[in-house]
């Protein structure tokens, strides 16, 4: 899925001299390799958060009602944006199609290249998602398609969530929260119903599910993912509102094998985009995977710097 990512050494050397301190280190374990990997996977995760287009960025979602909105943080726009200059252009949709007209003088750029004039905005829905940077490419304009309904997705280096981000806290978890599940495959075509926080339904590609032991019994995951590609997992348990995210919480799986056998690791279980921002659009755990199972490992309720939220 869209939420996994890695930046260079640069970019930990950078984050070190300007962050909060990077995720702690896991517990002990017997096997220094293991506990290597997963600090691995931690500082990655951590980075991924904190790009200057991460999800923290995030410092608005306009919901778009009318057929035309003008873009600017100026209080005449129909749009204000949060950060950004007085004035950056109009929005305006055709059909099911939108344009965007900068501003004269406006500083946009697109690819790389300065915007001149009109320009199609194509929504994360389409093969090439538009992009547009503005305040010398700190700032990201792009529309987001759910449903029936479009929205301008801005993100911003500055954002106050990522300048004060507080940083991760995990359970200790271990290798024994490493387990070895089997998938079971579905008919070709079936979907499965997700409702995200907005409350929107989307019919999700269900290739099948996965079952693990624990404590005596077997459990069962249904998983989100096309047949012969690595499935996404969304699911809540007794932590869940206690100690870990409310909604529930997300992990990625290898592809499973021939023999059916998939390793499902919950150290690397993680919060969805939503707790760290309210202007992310997320998908939620359905019925299926809300586990009557204590999972504490991977990723704890993230908690926001005090005076903030």
């Amino acid at each position: 899925m869209a939420y996994r990512g890695m930046g260079g050494l640069l970019a930990v050397l950078l984050l070190a001299a300007c962050s909060p301190a990077p995720p702690p280190a896991p517990a002990m374990v017997e096997d220094p390799a293991y506990a290597a990997a997963q600090q691995q996977w931690r500082v990655a995760r951590y980075q991924d958060l904190t790009r200057p287009d991460g999800w923290t960025a995030l410092v608005g979602l306009h919901w778009l009602q009318n057929s035309s909105h003008f873009v600017g943080s100026g209080a005449t726009n129909g749009i204000r944006l949060a950060v950004g200059p007085d004035k950056l252009g109009l929005l305006r949709r055709e059909g099911r199609q939108w344009w965007f007209t900068p501003e004269a003088g406006a500083e946009l750029t697109h690819n790389g290249q300065p915007v001149r004039g009109r320009i199609r905005m194509d929504t994360d829905k389409d093969p090439q998602p538009t992009l547009l940077a503005f305040d010398g490419g700190k700032g990201q304009l792009s529309l987001i398609r759910r449903g029936p309904r479009d929205a301008l997705r801005v993100k911003h280096a500055d954002a106050p969530a990522r300048r004060d981000f507080a940083g991760l806290q995990y359970w200790p978890g271990g290798p024994d929260w490493q387990v070895q599940a089997r998938f079971v495959a579905h008919a070709p075509g079936k979907t499965l119903p997700i409702v995200d926080i907005t409350g929107l339904t989307t019919d999700m590609p269900n290739a099948g599910a996965v079952e693990f032991e624990r404590d005596g019994r077997t459990w069962r995951l249904e998983a989100i993912g096309a047949p012969g590609e690595p499935l996404f997992l969304i699911f809540a348990d007794r932590t869940s509102g206690r100690g870990s995210y409310p909604a529930g919480r997300y992990l990625d799986t290898g592809t499973p094998g021939a023999d059916g056998r998939v390793l499902i690791d919950f150290n690397h279980a993680y919060n969805p985009p939503c707790a760290f921002t309210p202007y992310a659009t997320c998908p939620l755990a359905p019925p299926e995977n809300r586990l009557d199972l204590r999972v504490d490992a991977g990723e704890k309720a993230y908690h926001l710097p005090e005076g903030e939220g």
